[in-house]
């Protein structure tokens, strides 16, 4: 029996969330109420799966995102998630076959980058993806980091405050300061109705345990809202009677920096919190100098998260602004001729062209060394270093380089 993908049908989703939930490891306890839920806020025309013996052994779906590049503008991207092959059926190319299908109609419809979280990373490098942003979580030893709980959060001096809100709260006032964020911050993802459903226990599957967090939102002196936090705590209390509670952040997003530093120094307040584990932060997060000792703040995960897949080169790299002038030549490899080609990309501060040419290359790269460096999160003298750049003319890796750096590191907050 053929092994080809096909588009999933109304009868055939039930099948699907199963095998999803197998390539998961996770129990299988969708309601039957649960799946009709989730069928009105899914594309079926984006879900793709495989059968055998009418048993779906391999699961893949998209949907419509859009990504923020350097400077603030947006593109279309081609969102792919609950990728699955279920392990009686690996390594006979299932993935590719859904992959090729999928990457074929995203181009078709004019999106400008495929993007996703890859569970494991040796993946998707072989479909053109590289990864584009990555993700830090700091946990912080509240007593040492040096704050003083008898001044006020926010302090007087500030004008602003700080109140507790509910999920109806967060759902009306969460997606403009989402919007704020997304404005000033590459890599940010778009967030859908759904999300902020999910995010606040509306919509959340049988699978997964729901416990209520804290919300707290940041509001300046004018009034408007200019942060936002989630987090939960646990009830942890030593020998001594004495308080070792540990407040896990979900998420905190803001639209300024000074809305940052009151909503970290706001949960590092809380009593009985001893110990803050952070969430998926920016490499560059200012947090640690947040705090009077940094020190008080040490990594515990630092790792590849947002992995994208350009679509269309000249769009990719016009969309995003550059802060020095240089005019390079790229030869893009790719293997499924999606994006090869060779492009001459003229920047500047004032904007950039960029288009299919004949001159000479300058820079040979694949796709995914491109996506990489895309949002100006990797550098192309430590890809060339690697060996993963290969320099075709004196002096064009130093160029590069300081082209497409940014001047702050990508950050996506969000899983999808």
């Amino acid at each position: 029996m053929s092994l080809d993908p096909r588009t999933v049908t109304v009868s055939d989703f039930p099948d699907w969330l199963r095998a999803v939930d197998t390539g998961f490891l996770r129990p299988h306890a969708a309601t039957q109420e649960e799946i009709a839920l989730r069928l009105t806020h899914t594309d079926l025309a984006r879900v793709q799966g495989v059968f055998d013996a009418g048993r779906c052994v391999a699961t893949f779906r998209s949907f419509a995102q859009e990504l923020t590049v350097v400077g603030g503008a947006t593109v279309p991207a081609d969102a792919i998630t609950t990728v699955t092959v279920s392990p009686t059926h690996r390594r006979r190319g299932l993935l590719g076959r859904m992959m090729a299908v999928d990457l074929a109609a995203a181009k078709e419809r004019g999106d400008v980058v495929a993007s996703l979280i890859a569970a494991e990373y040796p993946i998707y490098g072989r479909y053109g993806f590289g990864p584009a942003a990555w993700t830090t979580e700091w946990e912080i030893d509240v007593p040492r980091a040096g704050l003083d709980p008898r001044r006020p959060v926010p302090d007087e001096a500030d004008g602003g405050r700080i109140d507790l809100v509910d999920g109806d709260a967060v759902r009306a006032l969460g997606p403009e300061l989402h919007d704020r964020l997304a404005a000033r911050q590459h890599g940010v993802v778009s967030r859908g109705e759904q999300w902020w459903l999910r995010s606040t226990g509306v919509h959340v599957p049988a699978s997964e345990t729901w416990t209520e967090p804290f919300y707290a939102v940041y509001r300046a002196a004018d009034g408007t809202v200019d942060g936002l936090v989630t987090y939960r705590a646990d009830a942890r209390w030593g020998d001594g009677k004495q308080p070792l509670n540990t407040a896990t952040v979900s998420d905190l997003i803001a639209a300024t920096p000074a809305a940052e530093r009151v909503l970290w120094r706001f949960v590092c307040s809380v009593d009985w919190i001893t110990t803050v584990r952070t969430g998926r932060r920016a490499p560059d997060d200012l947090l640690p100098f947040f705090l009077p000792d940094p020190r008080a703040a040490r990594v515990v995960t630092q790792a590849d998260w947002l992995w994208l897949r350009v679509l269309d080169v000249p769009r990719a790299l016009t969309a995003r602004t550059w802060d020095t002038e240089a005019a390079v030549v790229l030869e893009v490899h790719d293997a499924t001729g999606l994006t090869a080609g060779r492009f001459l990309l003229d920047a500047s501060p004032a904007g950039a062209s960029c288009a299919p040419t004949t001159r000479s290359a300058d820079l040979a790269l694949g796709a995914g060394e491109l996506a990489t460096l895309c949002l100006g999160d990797e550098s192309v003298a430590r890809l060339a270093a690697l060996g993963r750049v290969d320099e075709l003319r004196p002096g064009a890796v130093t160029a590069a380089d300081a082209l497409f750096r940014a001047p702050r590191r990508a950050w996506c907050p969000d899983m999808f």
